[in-house]
């Protein structure tokens, strides 16, 4: 009589809607890895550079237009959906991928970074200025203190209106949950270079605390709202360019059970990849690692070599909107009077939509003409410039290519500084 076949329906496990593993690694003690990030709402290759749509929108573009140029994911910011249009009107449309129209995965940060922005008035740049006094109450020439922080949260007043509004650690994940990111953030504090040791490690400890609350928090509302996909918590390092503020700051906070780890703070460019380094040394190897607001070609390989997966910043589409334009060879500005006439792509080497379609003196003109246009297909060519770039370092990273990839990439895009 015949063996009958085995029924492996029966022993089949189903496809994990959550999770991280890991692809293929750098050679050496490096720790750049590929890797592959399931969500609900779909699978993100990694190294991937994640577009920013601030207020439920990639700014100049269509969410459609958003995944045709290669984005995997998009992330929000919760402090802005919050003051408009509000996070219970998104929760009620199903959640931020449904009230945008993106039907992949989804990312909203905490609203941490308003502390910084608005407390402080600093954005975040790598090349901060630290050359001043160093301080525990630091405010930007010209700017007004919008945002006071206190051990249970902040308090700030919204920049639309003046009206006040408190930020906790749960009310930080009550608003995260009601826009239903697959991937969210625990509240932290973002500190500057220009605070002083003393401040940084009250403000490491006070993040914490604050992230002990948002997992206590996120687990409650997880059993409430079983109507909506399970969501990935992040937690986030601060400590700013303190080697051993940093190291404690994962090793605190990897108890407590995050899916994954937000590497944030003000960094000092020259510093970026050892202080990455650091956190991902920390960081076990199984779980994801995002790179807070970086964009910038050096600083991708950077951080890709030193361990990071992911990245999101708001630059490729800022700049555009200023007719600075991202090409192979280096950044240049639109408006100036060699592209007048130019009738060639604004990179020849580009596979995007606009430098299939339009060239340099189009888009010149239509800076010039003030027309939304311009904006609109500049932001198009950036963020495509941006997504595939980090494409092109996962692609060298599996074929064993990434050194090579790095010194043509950076010794072009770079030329005309030497």
């Amino acid at each position: 009589m015949d063996t009958p076949a085995p029924d492996h329906a029966q022993d089949a496990q189903p496809t994990p809607t959550t999770g991280f593993t890991v692809g293929t690694r750098l050679d050496g003690d490096r720790l750049g890895r590929t890797g592959t990030l399931v969500t609900p709402h779909g699978v993100i290759r990694t190294p991937a550079f994640i577009p920013v749509g601030t207020k439920a929108t990639v700014k100049a573009m269509l969410p459609e237009t958003v995944a045709d140029l290669g984005a995997q994911a998009v992330l929000a910011n919760a402090y802005h959906l919050y003051l408009q249009p509000g996070a219970d009107l998104i929760d009620s449309a199903g959640g931020l991928g449904a009230f945008m129209h993106w039907p992949g995965p989804t990312f909203t940060d905490s609203g941490g970074f308003q502390v910084l922005s608005l407390g402080a008035g600093f954005k975040k740049v790598l090349a901060m200025d630290v050359t001043g006094k160093q301080a525990d109450d630091v405010v930007a020439a010209g700017k007004d203190r919008l945002a006071r922080v206190d051990d249970d949260g902040v308090t700030f007043k919204s920049h639309l209106d003046g009206s006040r509004h408190r930020f906790t650690p749960e009310v930080s994940m009550t608003i995260q949950h009601q826009l239903g990111a697959d991937i969210i953030f625990a509240f932290d504090e973002l500190t500057t270079l220009l605070n002083t040791r003393d401040y940084q490690e009250r403000s490491v400890a006070r993040t914490q605390a604050w992230a002990q609350r948002c997992v206590v928090a996120h687990a409650e509302l997880t059993e409430q709202r079983t109507h909506r996909p399970v969501q990935q918590l992040f937690g986030v390092i601060q400590g700013a360019q303190y080697e051993d503020l940093r190291r404690q700051a994962v090793r605190d906070l990897l108890p407590l059970g995050f899916d994954g780890f937000g590497i944030g703070g003000a960094l000092e460019k020259a510093n970026l990849g050892t202080i990455v380094g650091w956190c991902c040394e920390e960081i076990p190897e199984s779980m994801p690692r995002h790179l807070l607001g970086i964009s910038e070609p050096d600083d991708l390989f950077t951080a890709v070599e030193a361990g990071a997966d992911t990245f999101d910043c708001v630059s490729p589409s800022r700049v555009a909107r200023t007719a600075s334009i991202y090409s192979r060879d280096g950044r240049y500005n639109l408006v100036k009077t060699a592209n007048r006439r130019d009738l060639g792509p604004l990179d020849a080497e580009c596979d995007c939509y606009t430098c299939a379609h339009y060239s340099r003196a189009y888009l010149h003109h239509l800076f010039k003409a003030k027309e939304m246009l311009g904006p609109m297909l500049a932001t198009i060519h950036n963020e495509r410039f941006v997504v595939r770039m980090v494409d092109d370092i996962r692609a060298s990273i599996e074929v064993g290519r990434f050194d090579e990839l790095r010194t043509e990439v950076l010794g072009r895009y770079y030329a005309r500084r030497s």
